[in-house]
């Protein structure tokens, strides 16, 4: 371990101007090939390239349970990523589902550039990134093929208005298997109007629904990060919630009638009144570097 950090403590963050800002690599002080990549200062995403099957943000371990959920272990998946960051969730997959066909989908071409320069992505890994908008890149993709669609889109922090609409979650659905799953990174905060919103947005498209999350941030005590899970099946809510429950930063799960009434009476979000998700305030997210 001393030495690991040693090795940690003698590499230097990289930074470079991309189209979102600045983004920086900084290297993980423990982990001598891990680093976490910041955007303006926000961390975006933790990568491990000794061990891409190791999670260390909370919300990516929750991603991670509905990517080792979404087939039996092993078995390749048909995955888009709206969002590319590190490329963290595509290396997972990779890494754990050979075989696994996926389209990452990143509007920073520069970003892009920036993180496969840095971070090079296993040669064997079936990974294609587009540099395109994340609607844009998602109306190209072919109807009914996709067995798993994850977003993790932000925009100087905020998700954009245009991921937040029931139009978009149609595309969504339309891209989606039969049996398909769709797993949303999100954040809120105090009232949670937001999250209420994108929850009965989601009750529209899809007929079942889950929610992850710390449980201070959906009791409405602090800003944090929410996952949102949603089906045309029911999903497998059991073992979610016992392995979201069993993380290093335990979580809940809230599913079925319980996420609906959630909702508390919010009104689904078309494109004609789409915002954009609240800004989280200073300090939101400085435990995660």
């Amino acid at each position: 371990m001393a030495r690991s950090r040693r090795r940690a403590a003698e590499a230097e963050a990289v930074r470079e101007t991309v189209g979102g800002g600045v983004a920086e690599l900084r290297p993980d002080p423990d982990r001598p090939r891990a680093w976490t990549l910041l955007v303006d200062g926000a961390p975006q995403s933790h990568v491990d390239l000794d061990d891409p099957g190791r999670l260390s943000f909370p919300y990516q371990r929750r991603l991670g349970h509905v990517v080792d959920l979404a087939a039996p272990a092993g078995r390749p998946l048909t995955a888009v990523h709206l969002g590319g960051g590190a490329l963290t969730l595509a290396r997972y997959v990779a890494a754990g589902r050979p075989r696994s066909t996926q389209q990452v989908v990143e509007v920073d071409a520069a970003l892009v550039a920036f993180v496969r320069r840095e971070l090079p992505l296993d040669p064997n890994a079936r990974v294609r990134v587009r540099a395109a908008d994340a609607r844009e890149g998602l109306a190209k993709a072919p109807d009914g093929r996709a067995d798993l669609v994850i977003a993790d889109v932000f925009g100087g922090a905020r998700t954009p208005a245009h991921l937040t609409s029931t139009e978009f979650l149609a595309e969504v659905r339309r891209v989606l298997a039969p049996g398909g799953t769709y797993a949303a990174n999100l954040a809120d905060g105090p009232p949670l109007a937001f999250l209420r919103g994108q929850l009965a947005t989601a009750a529209e498209v899809f007929p079942h629904l889950a929610l992850a999350a710390n449980p201070a941030v959906l009791r409405g005590r602090r800003f944090g990060n929410v996952m949102l899970v949603a089906s045309g099946v029911p999903l497998p809510a059991a073992e979610l919630t016992r392995r979201v429950a069993g993380d290093p930063h335990p979580g809940r799960v809230l599913h079925g009638r319980e996420a609906i009434e959630f909702a508390g009476g919010a009104r689904p979000v078309t494109d004609a009144v789409a915002t954009a998700s609240p800004a989280p305030p200073p300090g939101a997210f400085d435990h995660l570097t």
